[in-house]
């Protein structure tokens, strides 16, 4: 139906305007690679958002913005999305878990795997989707794909920008962010971004009667000064603070988005990060060396009964759960880049070689309480008091190297590989410790054709990884034979072939590609509930799947009817399953969990006149399995987004709508029981955001 409905706008807006007009399409550059290329010499899935678009999104975080990207997902089991999943690949809970990751996340070469929550998109130069293992150019954290954000650069000459937004739940935002070269001296540049994000969130608490406790207080600082010490040799350093102060009110037992919990949680992050990058050239190469530091406080607390004595009565049902996380990481990458290729001088290869160690050190501090009470037993209620200790580090040494020959300018044949030895330590109150190592390897082989300066084809082979791991809380001894107790690395092999072409002089580009994994040594995460009448007693158990397939299509279309008017549609197709489990012959040949069989992003971008311009843009997902614990699955959805904006001069005036049709969509599921006295397993489920409404004002200076 709201399909239709865009179709229509689309046709009552747009078609009157059309002309086949010449418009030439900006060359994208890929930036998240060992060093920038255009899209035409790539030879893997990329989605690639530029600042435009970034500018244009109302919501400043990437949870938002990733609908755009299909074959994407992410799992929220609280206020802010951690874990995203591409291709149906990634983690999806916070809770109990070793800090590695399917997924990459790197924002400006720091990386932050696992703690997407921190993603704001204020002063965002680009952002980019590999989806596909990463195997050669990141490792163990990157099995799926890469979200690579790149924030902006400072500049030669001063510039500025300042936003203010207000909208409905209480929107209220504020950006500035400037910079350019300091005055003692034009060799040394800076930019410095300040945000502050608000809202009350969409919930409201009737028990308590609020209509904060889900709300999100968001604020982002970074400063970035480049200084170019002589010719050859340039300095890069970042200190930045994320600080997400997020209530995490967001269950309900009856599914709608009024909540009874009397003790709301959170789901706060702090993170302080500092980079260096230092970048030499020599005669034939660059030396590049990229350290980062990051610290970050969390907590993860939450109402685990979600209701109040009221809601409860006559039963005294009372449980809260609370877990402080403070991760700490460092690392250290040194890089040998050589020159471009020059076939005047018949060099015909490119190269990249280089060492990497990254440390993670992470301590948790974990408090349960509860109290249970039925009327009819004259011994209750019965309370229940847990606190546990749990410390964690490992390192991880890499080793690595890339290799581009070309056969000619329009045939290159590329071959990566890493070589990654890592070793991590864990232990806890409870008496357990575990020190996991192991030794991986992957890597990648591509071949490339350039067909003319408008199109090329692709065939790759690539293979990632994930590290092993354990399983906490089971009771058993390091040295037990319990097979549950230790789980191994999961590798993937993907193959890929693809194509990006320009067509009508460049008002066409269409890119596709096909491509299909297998998952050896799957790593799957199952749960259960001990006690039913105690919902904090949850067990995480991850173990090997004997293998999965993950395979597809993602296709990208882009369209300039005329230079005022653009359309865009993306689409995903995968397909998933889950063989030979010999332990759980039950989910034998079901989908993986977080997996839509179709995800699509299309929309228009038009320019009504040199002042005003209209977007307009529908995503969507089909369902999905909420998790391999359960079968249950989400409703598909499409959600439907407006912007409509306004420009004099360096001002800018924006109004827009999100979710316009307020479509009721979930974005995670538990199945458990929750409800005083019988526990019945129950699907309970996530909603994503309803319509909300907002005006924007910016300054560019």
């Amino acid at each position: 139906m709201h399909i239709k409905k865009n179709i229509f706008l689309l046709t009552f807006f747009v078609l009157p305007s059309i002309d086949l007009s010449s418009n030439d399409i900006e060359e994208i550059i890929v930036k998240g690679s060992w060093r920038d290329a255009k899209v035409l010499e790539q030879s893997s899935s990329i989605v690639v958002l530029n600042s435009a678009l970034l500018e244009s999104q109302p919501s400043k975080h990437f949870e938002n913005i990733s609908f755009l990207v299909p074959n994407l997902n992410f799992a929220a089991s609280d206020s802010r999305a951690r874990h995203f999943q591409i291709r149906g690949i990634g983690e999806r809970s916070g809770y109990e878990r070793t800090p590695n990751s399917a997924v990459g996340f790197l924002i400006d070469d720091i990386d932050y795997s696992g703690q997407g929550g921190i993603a704001t998109t204020f002063d965002v130069e680009q952002i980019e989707v590999h989806r596909g293992p990463q195997g050669s150019r990141i490792g163990s954290n990157a099995l799926a794909g890469l979200i690579y954000i790149k924030t902006k650069e400072p500049t030669k000459q001063f510039e500025g920008i300042s936003e203010v937004s207000s909208g409905s739940f209480g929107t209220r935002n504020i950006g500035l962010a400037w910079g350019g070269p300091v005055p003692i001296s034009e060799d040394i540049s800076y930019r410095l971004t300040l945000r502050k994000d608000y809202s009350d969130g969409f919930r409201k608490n009737i028990y308590l009667n609020k209509s904060n406790t889900s709300k999100k207080d968001e604020s982002t600082y970074r400063l970035k000064v480049n200084w170019k010490i002589f010719d050859k040799t340039e300095l890069k350093f970042l200190i930045s603070q994320i600080d997400l102060n997020d209530p995490a009110d967001i269950w309900s037992i009856d599914g709608s988005l009024n909540t009874l919990s009397d003790r709301p949680g959170m789901d706060s992050q702090k993170t302080n990060a500092y980079g260096l990058k230092i970048f030499h050239k020599f005669n034939a190469f660059e030396l590049q060396s990229l350290s980062s530091i990051t610290d970050t406080d969390a907590e993860i607390s939450y109402d685990a009964d979600w209701g109040n004595p009221v809601s409860h009565a006559p039963y005294i049902y009372d449980y809260f759960s609370e877990t402080i996380r403070n991760r700490k990481t460092w690392s250290q990458e040194f890089r040998l880049v050589s020159d471009r290729t020059n076939f005047i001088s018949s060099k015909k290869t490119e190269w990249v070689i280089g060492i990497s160690y990254f440390n993670v050190a992470e301590q948790n501090f974990k408090n349960d309480d509860g109290a249970y009470g039925d009327p009819l037993d004259p011994f209750g209620p019965y309370f229940s008091q847990s606190s546990s200790t749990s410390k964690f580090s490992s390192g991880n040494l890499s080793f690595f190297g890339n290799l581009d020959y070309f056969f000619d300018e329009s045939l290159k044949l590329t071959l990566g590989a890493r070589w990654e030895n890592y070793e991590s330590k864990y232990a806890d109150s409870f008496g357990e410790s575990f020190n996991p190592s192991d030794y991986m390897s992957g890597g990648k082989a591509s071949l490339n054709k350039n067909l003319n300066n408008r199109s090329n084809i692709f065939f790759s082979v690539a293979r990632g990884f994930n590290q092993g791991g354990f399983n906490l809380n089971l009771g058993l001894a390091p040295d037990s034979q319990n097979k549950n107790l230790y789980y191994d690395p999961e590798f993937l092999t993907n193959y890929e072939i693809g194509f990006n072409s320009k067509f009508f002089d460049e008002r066409i580009n269409v890119s596709a590609v096909i491509f299909y994994s297998d998952r050896q040594d799957q790593q799957v995460l199952i749960s259960t509930q001990v006690d039913p009448k105690d919902p904090n007693t949850f067990s995480f158990l991850t173990q090997n799947a004997a293998e999965g397939t993950n395979k597809g299509l993602e296709l990208d279309f882009n369209l300039e009817l005329t230079e005022s008017f653009d359309f865009f549609s993306r689409f995903g197709i995968l397909k998933t399953e889950i063989n030979n489990w010999k332990s759980r012959p039950d989910l034998e040949g079901r989908a993986q969990a977080h997996a839509p069989k179709r995800s699509y992003a299309y929309g228009i971008n038009w320019s009504i006149t040199d002042r005003a311009s209209l977007s307009l843009d529908t995503v969507g997902k089909s369902s999905f399995y909420y998790s391999d614990s359960h079968d249950n699955q989400s409703k598909p959805y499409s959600l439907t987004n407006i912007s409509y904006k306004y420009s004099i001069r360096s001002w800018t005036y924006s109004i827009w709508a999100r979710n316009i049709f307020d479509e009721y969509y979930s974005v995670r599921g538990f199945y458990f029981g929750n409800e005083a006295p019988d526990f019945k397993d129950t699907l309970y489920e996530r909603h994503g955001d309803p319509r909300h409404v907002g005006m924007t004002v910016r300054y560019d200076f």
